[in-house]
């Protein structure tokens, strides 16, 4: 229908259009951030309402030209009865889920409202069954008190439990009070011990009876065990009562334990539990030929047969054996490399008998042969580990360390090994040095390790790279070091390694078989060697000696120590050298200077005081220049020159002092002045000590007097202790 506008299109009443367009508007609850983010409806205004109006209204078109293809106003309102329609629904489901949320609630009060008749009989039912529960528990702890009741020596158990309660508590209870509850304790247990040992519990009573017993009550609860101590060693908790036995070291009952291990190493050995007993009382407690006896039972099944008499030696040196009988060689070989494998394998390397046999198969096998070459390739850690890895046996090499026979062990591997060798065996130690260092046995290995080492580079930075750090601990540690016997020999080694002031006569007996084998297996000098690492250590030795000269000049090793690392290396770092010698001459004084002994508990007073001759002997040979070389006689001196003379003539002169050290105990001193090579002030020494001849004369001339008077003395058998003279005054005279 041509001609009929927009506008006129709508042709239904009003009221009805509105009823059936009306929407249903459901209000949501928005929270803010919602609100905020909420597009909200463009408003048109009313000018472009207006506008749309007018242009509807003036349109010339047709339907179809505008698309509308006969759209009729009857048409538009069934349309919009549809869409009211369709809009309507979710008013309803609207409604119906109002309704549904309404029986929710009522079901949700109705349910508050049964709760509390629930709630009752729920809390009654549980007290019902706590109280069930709670008999039922009495009803077992009953049951369970009926059947300890009814063990064996239960009565008397629970009477010494009681006991050992008060008695492990060590600051409540009174000596006297402690006594008697000992004594009611033994009581109890006396001729009853066997029956408290193998139990978990009990067997701490036995333990406390032991700690507070006399030495004739710990024999008797040794007699009453024997038969069982192999039992007891094998046990989880009863092998710590084998240990309390034998703590005090008492022969009747040593002997007692260590019989009944005869014939049974091999078990014992590998038990989980014996292993370590035995191992304890080998290394603590066993005489040296139960020791031997023991460990000959590594060599093979006939000897540790109980009964066999043993034919020829009864020594446990392998290699004493082997010359009696060298056809059993291979048989006692073989065996006592599947027992050493056997424990390796099971990660348990840490016995002092496992050591004790790899010695003396190592001794037993020769230089160069293959079993010799596949002792030590089984002893060296995996070559191809990357840093960080751990090889299996490293934990091996550092338990060999540090006991007697594994530490020679290893330094016999340094001594036999090749260069690659040397450095697989020494990386092993590498954050265990300090604690090496400090050991009676791990030194040795040090020692080794710096003796036949021709990688200077690698033995010292390996071995003093941790006893010597590059920061502010540098003094103190030194200081720690020179302290101790141990480790001070491991630090002046590389300056005099053949000193007997050094080294202990078993550490040379060690070194002098290093020796023996480093002539072949060793390419570079040995004085080479040594002059290398000092050198490698001297600046840290020569700054820590610098920063605190004071405490290292206060005690005797301190004052040797300043000795050697003065003169040694002398062409290294010269200018902290001379810092160091210019410390030791401004103390000069100090360090000749009287100091007390210490007094004796005895007579608890302090005696006369007493010199340092290790200050005189420091300043003596700083004088000189080099040390006294006992086969030419002479004093060798260094080059450069350390120029000490000079140094400590500037402190004499500063202080004037230099007839109190002539006619005193620093007199060798002066005479060392005066003798000195490269020393520019001989001649004003001399001029000075000529002006105080007088007083040499005095100190000198006293000795004469009193040889005299004692010889006179001597006639008459009284011996007099008067004053000595000064033989280094004397000695001043004559050049005067």
């Amino acid at each position: 229908m041509a001609g009929i506008k927009r506008k006129s299109a709508v042709a239904t009443p009003a009221g009805d259009s509105k009823s059936k367009s009306k929407k249903v508007k459901v209000e949501k609850t928005t929270s803010k951030g919602d609100s905020k983010h909420a597009v909200k409806p463009v408003k048109k205004s009313k000018k472009a309402k207006e506008e749309s109006s007018d242009e509807l209204e003036e349109s010339d078109t047709s339907e179809q030209e505008n698309g509308f293809y006969g759209f009729s106003a009857n048409e538009d309102v069934e349309m919009s009865d549809a869409d009211s329609s369709e809009e309507a629904e979710p008013m309803e489901d609207v409604k119906q889920n109002g309704k549904a949320h309404k029986h929710k609630s009522d079901d949700k009060e109705s349910d508050h409202k049964k709760k509390p008749k629930g709630d009752g009989s729920d809390s009654k039912l549980a007290e019902l069954n706590a109280s069930n529960s709670r008999e039922a528990h009495a009803k077992q702890k009953a049951l369970a008190k009926e059947r300890k009741a009814a063990k064996p020596n239960a009565d008397i158990i629970e009477r010494s439990k009681k006991l050992w309660e008060k008695l492990r508590l060590k600051s409540h209870v009174q000596k006297d009070e402690r006594k008697e509850l000992v004594k009611e304790l033994f009581e109890i247990i006396e001729g009853r011990v066997k029956d408290f040992v193998f139990k978990h519990d009990s067997v701490r009573v036995i333990q406390t009876a032991i700690k507070y017993s006399t030495m004739e009550q710990r024999r008797m609860i040794a007699r009453e065990l024997k038969g069982e101590f192999k039992t007891l060693a094998e046990g989880k908790y009863s092998k710590f009562l084998i240990a309390k036995l034998v703590e005090k070291g008492d022969p009747e009952i040593r002997d007692l334990i260590i019989q009944e291990f005869y014939g049974h190493v091999k078990r014992l050995i590998n038990h989980p539990e014996g292993s370590w007993i035995l191992d304890d009382i080998y290394r603590a407690a066993a005489t040296p030929e139960q020791k031997a006896r023991l460990l000959r039972e590594w060599y093979g099944a006939e000897f540790s047969i109980k009964g066999l008499e043993v034919k020829g030696t009864d020594s446990a040196e392998l290699s004493t054996i082997l010359k009696e009988s060298p056809e059993k060689k291979k048989p006692i070989l073989d065996y006592l490399e599947n027992q050493i494998n056997s424990l390796i394998q099971k990660k348990l390397v840490g016995f002092t008998m496992l050591h004790d046999a790899m010695l003396q198969y190592f001794l037993v096998c020769e230089p160069g042969t293959e079993q010799a070459n596949d002792f030590l390739e089984h002893l060296k850690p995996d070559p191809t580990l990357k840093e960080g890895e751990e090889a299996d046996n490293v934990d091996l090499l550092k338990n060999l360390a540090f006991t007697k026979s594994g530490s020679r062990l290893m330094s016999l591997c340094f001594a036999y090994g090749t260069a690659k060798d040397r450095k697989l065996f020494i990386r092993p130690y590498k954050d265990n040095i300090e604690q090496m260092a400090y050991d009676a046995n791990a030194h040795h290995v040090l020692l080794a390790a710096l003796a036949v080492t021709d990688d200077t580079k690698l033995s010292s930075k390996s071995i003093y790279g941790e006893l010597l750090p590059n920061n502010d601990t540098l003094g103190e540690k030194v200081l720690n070091l020179v302290n101790d016997a141990r480790a001070r020999t491991v630090l002046l080694y590389p300056f005099n390694p053949d000193a007997k002031w050094l080294l202990d006569d078993n550490t040379r007996e060690r070194l002098a078989e290093l020796y023996a084998i480093r002539q072949t297996t060793s390419k570079k000098d040995a004085t080479v060697r040594m002059n290398e690492v000092a050198k490698a250590i001297s600046p840290q030795l020569l700054s820590a000696l610098a920063a605190r000269a004071q405490d290292f000049t206060s005690f005797p090793f301190g004052l040797q120590f300043a000795s050697e690392v003065l003169i040694g290396a002398p062409d290294v770092e010269p200018a902290t050298r001379q810092q160091a010698l210019a410390e030791v001459a401004r103390l000069a004084h100090d360090i000749l200077e009287e100091k007390p002994a210490p007094s004796t508990a005895e007579t608890e007073k302090a005696e006369k005081p007493v010199t340092s001759s290790h200050g005189k002997n420091m300043l003596k040979t700083l004088v000189q220049g080099g040390k006294f070389d006992p086969a030419t006689k002479k004093v060798v001196p260094v080059s450069p020159p350390l120029g000490f003379a000079n140094l400590l003539w500037e402190e004499i002169k500063a202080k004037g002092n230099l007839m109190e050290w002539a006619t005193g105990q620093g007199s060798f001193v002066v005479v060392a002045l005066t003798e000195a090579e490269g020393f520019d002030g001989q001649n004003e020494v001399l001029a000075a000590l000529k002006k105080g001849k007088s007083k040499l004369e005095k100190a000198a001339g006293a000795a004469e007097k009193v040889d005299k008077k004692g010889a006179k003395k001597g006639k008459k058998g009284d011996k007099s202790e008067g004053p000595r003279g000064n033989a280094g005054a004397r000695i001043l005279l004559g050049k005067l």
